[in-house]
């Protein structure tokens, strides 16, 4: 249907899509494009430690450019569906979602895609979503552009992460197709995949390399973890053992700060654990971490007095 649009034609597409804020049509025509032309001028770039010690690398847009991202994302991105495996990064869905599939199961098999977001490629953005089917080609490949840094998904930019489910959408639903036939739960958080069911977990990772392969992606083989019932069963964080629940580790943690603050008061807290924090900014951290013991299950009425009691102490502090 694009064939015989020109220039002119490619540019009011551009300007119906509203990018940004500019009533000034030909600044906001060579805004877009210059932007465009020399994506690595409006990205920072920095690196945070994670757990294993190893680095992720965050790829930060400009405000101008995050501005248009924002609005890709609301006024395109967000129109398109995802499958119903995928966990993560749209409205709705938690992880919670995430772990409720994987409940009081024989086995849990847990699965990594090695470099996901650095791996998904321009081509790959191009064709879910912004191809010809919906945009004239320079305009879907301009688009395709702003969101990504050096042709491959950058991790940090608000479309990334819709952007990736979007590119594995046919992979969860084929994937997903496949284990349902077996009786089998699959759900998959960004580059988290959890099989859980009775099964043969090589059979499982065998199929997903063969599907993860024709994405040009691949497994990250130290991070395969087959869990037993017998075991601690863990999901995004969340024990499935017999119902959903934080790990008592995280629930030990902030049972012994309330008992704490109870007994010395929180500057004494504070100064004896060598936080570097004001009162409130502590206060309002462990009041979420106490809502979300209480997202993953609200009828503990442990965590609930917790609630009540931080909830009380920083309105007192105010």
């Amino acid at each position: 249907m694009w064939k015989y649009i020109g220039t002119k034609e490619c540019n009011d597409f551009l300007l119906s899509l509203k990018l940004f804020n500019c009533k000034d049509e030909k600044k906001y025509i060579k805004t877009i494009y210059s932007i465009s032309n020399n994506i690595k001028n409006n990205y920072k770039i920095y690196k945070i430690k994670k757990i294993n010690d190893k680095y992720r690398t965050i790829y930060e847009p400009n405000s101008l450019l995050k501005n248009i991202q924002r609005q890709i994302l609301i006024n395109i991105l967000n129109n398109k569906s995802i499958s119903k495996y995928a966990k993560a990064y749209h409205k709705g869905i938690s992880l919670k979602e995430n772990a409720i599939s994987h409940i009081n199961k024989k086995t849990i098999l847990k699965l990594d895609i090695k470099n996901f977001f650095e791996n998904i490629s321009f081509l790959d953005i191009y064709n879910s979503c912004f191809s010809i089917e919906y945009f004239p080609k320079s305009v879907g490949m301009l688009l395709t552009y702003l969101c990504t840094y050096n042709e491959h998904l950058p991790q940090g930019s608000p479309t990334s992460a819709y952007i990736s489910n979007l590119v594995m959408k046919d992979f969860d639903e084929v994937l997903g197709t496949w284990c349902e036939e077996r009786g089998i739960s699959y759900t998959r958080y960004s580059d988290d995949m959890t099989f859980s069911g009775i099964f043969n977990p090589s059979e499982i990772i065998i199929k997903v390399r063969k599907l993860l392969y024709k994405l040009g992606l691949e497994l990250n083989n130290d991070k395969i973890h087959i869990i037993k019932k017998s075991s601690c069963q863990i999901v995004t964080g969340i024990v499935v053992n017999e119902k959903i629940q934080v790990s008592s580790k995280y629930r030990k943690k902030i049972r012994q700060e309330i008992y704490y603050i109870k007994k010395f008061g929180i500057l004494s807290h504070l100064e004896h654990s060598k936080y570097d924090i004001d009162r409130k900014e502590y206060l309002n951290s462990l009041y979420g971490r106490i809502l979300y013991v209480l997202q993953i299950n609200n009828a503990d009425q442990e965590f609930n007095n917790y609630k009540k009691f931080i909830f009380n102490l920083k309105n007192k502090i105010s």
